[in-house]
């Protein structure tokens, strides 16, 4: 009788949702509900013409209070076209680029330095705040698209871009010095100073207004403009290759397939990077990786002990599902409510939520730290994560033959935790021979007699 009792009141939330009581209440949520998802059409355009764009992705937490701790990380992504160039710039934020697809150049300026890089798919670079740097797309056919995390240091959430050549949107950073102090700084008359970096009189001559037209032209499609053949060219001398030997580097690119993947089978691979490996990331404490899942395959259970996860589909499509707390898909409130809501909150605690999702390239989800999420591949689907809060982070699966830590509950707490019997719970677990990926079409098994099923179909069933 003490052990029933003890059966029906175990503290089930420390197995985060995926083994629960018939009482709590397990419901589903559409993508349109999903606070987890960010589809590709919530990015907003900050400049596009014919030879690419840059498209910033909504603030975090303003689509629910669960993401308050992601309110200072922003993610950006650019694409361009072949021999294009995103002209030199420099922000007020951290970021973390990581190359989706195509080829390009990459500069990075200092005071008295400069170093270019070859980069391709799956390079990864930190560009300190304040780094000035341009981006050539290099190839001859592919789009280059690269993913930036961003990690303001003015004001939380927002970043401002600072140009050297001024555009119809934005002036030169130089235009914003007077003009005694611009003849001072390059000891020269500010007319020759204005013909040169910045705009040109109201008073000149046809040929230099024919001139300024065309300019003004060009810049009206500036920060991503076309390049020759010859100026590709010139801008590849002394550019290096990335390390694919090591992850470890102060300043250059690494790349994320640089070693094995941490977890590997025929369904899929895992490769990730961590702040433990890799300087560039440690200040930040982010970690980097890249999933690969085969069509049909499953990305099996999981969460993270202490990272939040922005995860962006490059190719590919699946579904992803998320386990989580009702309550957790509410947009940010006015703080009068916050006394109502935490009175609320026990109630509303119990109730498991299971949140699913298509997957489309260019979508972004997020996973919160402890949240247990699996991901299923219904084409080849490649995935691209920052993990936030890094350092010391475990990654702990709840199903699979290796790394299962559910599996390492003791025998006699198993019996308390679970409405099947220890035999039943172990021959179960053991059903999955494989470790990390496995097929997503389940095989079907003699598991024993109809009350033994109807037993066993409280258990993993969150998902």
């Amino acid at each position: 009788m003490a052990a029933t009792t003890m059966k029906a009141s175990f503290p089930l939330l420390m197995l985060l949702g995926i083994a629960f009581l018939a009482s709590f209440c397990v419901s589903s949520r559409s993508d349109q509900e999903n606070p987890f998802i960010f589809e590709s059409n919530q990015f907003q355009t900050l400049f596009e013409n014919e030879n690419g764009h840059i498209r910033l992705l909504q603030k975090f937490d303003q689509r629910s209070k669960i993401f308050e701790n992601l309110q200072n990380y922003r993610l950006l992504e650019y694409k361009s076209k072949p021999h294009t160039i995103f002209l030199p710039q420099y922000t007020d934020a951290d970021f973390i680029l990581v190359v989706l697809s195509g080829k390009a150049i990459l500069t990075v300026l200092k005071p008295n330095d400069r170093n270019s890089f070859n980069i391709e798919r799956g390079d990864t670079i930190k560009l300190p705040v304040g780094t000035i740097a341009y981006l050539v797309n290099r190839d001859d056919d592919e789009d280059l698209r690269v993913l930036d995390l961003a990690i303001p240091v003015n004001r939380p959430g927002q970043l401002q871009s600072f140009l050297l050549s001024g555009n119809q949107n934005q002036q030169s950073i130089l235009s914003g010095f007077s003009k005694n102090i611009l003849e001072a700084s390059f000891n020269t008359d500010y007319e020759e100073i204005e013909k040169i970096l910045l705009e040109e009189h109201e008073k000149e001559t046809q040929h230099r207004r024919s001139l300024r037209d065309k300019r003004q032209q060009s810049q009206e499609e500036a920060v991503i403009v076309k390049l020759s053949k010859g100026q590709i060219e010139e801008l590849s001398k002394n550019a290096k290759s990335s390390s694919k030997k090591s992850v470890s580097s102060e300043s250059k690119p690494f790349n994320l397939r640089s070693r094995k993947p941490i977890y590997s089978n025929k369904f899929g691979k895992f490769y990730e990077i961590t702040p433990e490996e890799n300087s560039q990331l440690q200040d930040l404490d982010i970690f980097v990786n890249s999933v690969e899942i085969k069509e049909g395959s499953l990305l099996l259970p999981h969460y993270n002990s202490r990272a939040i996860v922005i995860v962006t589909v490059k190719e590919g499509r699946g579904d992803f599902e998320l386990v989580a707390q009702r309550n957790e898909n509410q947009q940010g409130k006015r703080k009068e409510d916050d006394e109502e809501e935490k009175n609320e909150e026990d109630e509303t605690n119990k109730q498991v939520q299971n949140y699913k999702a298509k997957l489309s390239p260019g979508d972004v989800f997020v996973i919160p730290a402890s949240h247990p999420v699996a991901v299923k591949a219904s084409s080849n689907l490649h995935l691209l994560g920052f993990g936030i809060n890094a350092e010391n982070n475990q990654r702990n699966f709840l199903a699979g033959k290796e790394d299962n830590v559910i599996s390492q509950i003791q025998r006699p707490v198993k019996e308390l935790t679970f409405p099947g019997s220890v035999q039943e719970i172990d021959k179960l677990l053991e059903n999955q021979k494989q470790s990390y990926f496995a097929n997503a079409q389940p095989q079907q098994r003699e598991i024993g007699s109809p009350e033994t099923e109807n037993r066993l179909s409280s258990i993993l069933n969150a998902f």
